[in-house]
């Protein structure tokens, strides 16, 4: 049974958060502040976290970054939740290392939903080698292996980097990948996409030419070795 934490300092949106979780099959635990919430995670962690951004003591921004600077909590889904539904605020969270994103007032099921999608996508799963030229990706530790050095990447770096290595020669337009990659339809600025894109080059040094822009339409892996998979 996963176990989710809901930081949230609205009592009666927090406990009606809890109850619909474990209604829906999993273990929740509500905390009014971040201070709580810290105290917690060093006990127990959890699956994820839904995480509000207007706490009284430390923002969810603030522990968003926190969580995503340790490298015990950086690869833990978050799921930001905050009445600031601006386009600005979105794109905010999303570029700190959210998962997703809830414009308050939220649906309870909507939130269920979200909170499957997320663990979902971050459930680990068999222990698989992907290679594809001098990159080896092991899907189960999230180890990335260049010309025999091992790269230190984000989660969302990560997963752009094995989906297109996983679909060679596909074009994934910005759209596309924010939706497989972040999970979310999304109508406007695509910039984000493009960062990431940029300082996973970078961090893949020479390997990062595989990455192909296709102009005025997304990326492709393009190198010609054949993936593999053991």
């Amino acid at each position: 049974m996963e176990l989710i934490y809901c930081v949230e300092d609205d009592t009666s949106i927090r406990d009606i958060e809890i109850y619909t979780l474990r209604s829906t099959g999993y273990e929740a635990t509500g905390f009014e502040n971040g201070k709580a919430f810290f105290e917690a995670i060093r006990t127990r962690m959890p699956d994820l976290v839904i995480l509000d951004i207007m706490l009284p003591d430390i923002s969810g921004m603030e522990i968003l970054t926190r969580l995503k600077k340790d490298p015990a909590t950086l690869h833990l889904p978050v799921i930001l939740a905050s009445a600031k539904g601006t386009e600005f605020d979105k794109i905010s969270g999303l570029d700190t290392g959210a998962d997703d994103y809830l414009a308050k007032p939220f649906g309870m099921m909507e939130m269920v939903s979200r909170v499957r999608a997320v663990l979902r996508r971050s459930k680990p799963r068999t222990e698989t080698l992907i290679r594809a030229g001098n990159i080896v990706i092991n899907d189960a530790t999230h180890e990335v292996i260049v010309n025999e050095e091992s790269i230190e990447l984000t989660l969302k770096e990560y997963s752009i980097l094995k989906l297109l290595i996983s679909n060679p020669h596909i074009v994934f337009t910005r759209d596309r990948l924010l939706n497989e990659i972040w999970g979310m339809d999304y109508d406007g600025e695509t910039r984000t996409v493009d960062v990431h894109i940029r300082t996973l080059r970078t961090k893949l040094k020479e390997a990062g030419s595989c990455i192909e822009t296709i102009r005025g339409v997304g990326y492709r892996y393009k190198d010609n070795h054949e993936k593999e998979t053991v």
